[in-house]
């Protein structure tokens, strides 16, 4: 690609917008300069703007006035900082001269000049043939993503587990699951259209993050292509194509118990207030609670010898004999919040066993914890 100069005039709000997508792909600290830069292609009546990590690429075209055809590269956040404090409804105009070596951008009485770097120097992700397509509701992948994201591991051992998993179903569904490998989450949607022949993906946490943001955007259908190893959606104007995570998710259906014979339902808000309240007591990093039930009466405590102790009563429903419990306070705030409606549901085996948690009235997700020792 060869620098060539450009004049175009745009509105504040879709370069704004625009930019604005970019920013969670480009990296603030990055060693190799040209990745600091989004890309400007200014052709026909549009500029494209596209940005990468080279894992993870993003480009929207956005409508412009186009007075010269050309590309140049510019610092993305810098660029897009500016851009955030002009007025609302301002024209841009951006031109790039002979020399190609900066950009001037003008709005009113504004004028800034930024450095470029040579387009030829920006990397292109290769796009593989991505044989398998179909249309999702944009709903259904919010679902998917909003239900499950909160328990992706952090650990960097096993990369495969920075990620969420997501593959069909024998019985119609797609599924999406995470693990740290203390907890799990677990949700599905009916298996869209002309998806039978997807196969197994591991998205990563940064693709997860910058795709969410673009969902939240739309109502509409999203269009996703993809192969064992990239997957690309394209919503409205703006494409994201991504490297999937190379390994093998760890078979989760083998720890989720299926023989926890015992019952407990509690109001949700009433218990994630009272777990809250009792893990200020907790100074441990892990946060542990305790929980008693016993007789339809559940009891969250915590003891530190820094800060003394704390116990709450709640009134719930419970088929069992007396049990105590451990948990990480945090997990289990996790999964409340993920609770639309009014009761959580507890199926329990032994206190030292596998926890399953549902929403009691929606039956496509649910949640596995590990117990703690307290």
């Amino acid at each position: 690609m060869i620098t060539a100069p450009f004049h175009l005039t745009v509105d504040k709000t879709s370069l704004y917008k625009a930019l604005a997508h970019c920013q969670g792909v480009v990296e603030r600290r990055n060693t190799v300069p040209i990745l600091s830069h989004v890309l400007f292609e200014a052709q026909g009546g549009t500029l494209k703007i596209t940005a990468t990590d080279l894992e993870l690429s993003l480009q929207e075209t956005i409508p412009a006035n186009i007075r010269m055809e050309g590309n140049t590269t510019v610092l993305a956040h810098l660029l897009f900082d500016v851009v955030r404090k002009l007025p609302n409804g301002a024209e841009i105009e951006l031109k790039v001269e002979k020399e190609g070596e900066m950009l001037l951008l003008q709005s009113g009485k504004s004028s800034y000049t930024f450095p470029c770097l040579p387009p030829i120097e920006f990397p292109s992700m290769k796009e593989e043939k991505l044989p398998c397509h179909f249309k999702m509701k944009s709903e259904d992948l919010t679902f998917l993503i909003d239900k499950t994201r909160f328990s992706m591991s952090t650990e960097e051992t096993r990369y495969y587990l920075n990620g969420i998993f997501f593959h069909k179903t024998t019985d119609g569904f797609l599924r999406a699951v995470t693990t740290d490998g203390l907890r799990l989450a677990q949700a599905q949607v009916n298996l869209p259209a002309d998806a039978s022949a997807m196969p197994s993906v591991i998205m990563s946490r940064k693709t997860i993050q910058e795709l969410r943001k673009l969902v939240d955007e739309t109502k509409d259908e999203l269009s996703i292509a993809l192969s064992e190893n990239q997957v690309r959606f394209t919503i409205g104007a703006t494409i994201l194509i991504s490297r999937l995570i190379e390994g093998k998710f760890p078979d989760y259906e083998q720890v989720i118990p299926f023989g926890n014979d015992k019952t407990l339902e509690v109001n949700v808000k009433a218990f994630a207030e009272a777990v809250d309240r009792i893990s200020l007591m907790s100074t441990d990093k892990l946060h542990p609670i305790k929980i008693h039930v016993e007789n339809q009466v559940m009891s969250i405590s915590a003891h530190s010898t820094e800060t003394g102790s704390a116990v709450e009563e709640l009134d719930v429903s419970y088929s069992g004999d007396s049990m105590d419990l451990g948990f990480n306070a945090r997990f289990i705030l996790d999964v409340a919040q993920q609770i639309s409606n009014s009761t959580l549901q507890f199926l329990i085996g032994g206190p030292h066993q596998a926890v399953i948690l549902k929403d009691i009235e929606e039956t496509t997700s649910l949640y596995v914890l590990m117990p703690m020792r307290v």
